[in-house]
């Protein structure tokens, strides 16, 4: 789960352009700097990287991960460990 502080985002568009999953998007309403504040996409592929969190310069951007996702996410990996094969 992405929580946005809606009211402390002053809608630069940094964690939607730098989002390397395109899983964010511009919300259907203005906060109240009248810009729109990002949002998660309807279906998405977040995986928790937490790239929004740390290059929004407002600190209006939490990630919190979702504890089912997270367990299959750790299933999917490029890594192998030294001298062996995942199990």
């Amino acid at each position: 789960m992405i929580e946005v502080k809606d009211d402390w985002c002053k809608g630069c568009n940094i964690c939607i352009d730098r989002c390397p999953l395109d899983a964010l998007e511009e919300s259907d309403k203005l906060n109240k700097r009248g810009v729109r504040p990002p949002k998660l996409k309807e279906k998405n592929e977040c995986n928790y990287c937490r790239l929004c969190e740390l290059i929004c310069p407002d600190f209006a951007i939490t990630v919190i991960p979702d504890k089912d996702k997270e367990k299959k996410l750790a299933k999917k990996t490029l890594l192998t460990p030294l001298g062996g094969k995942i199990k």
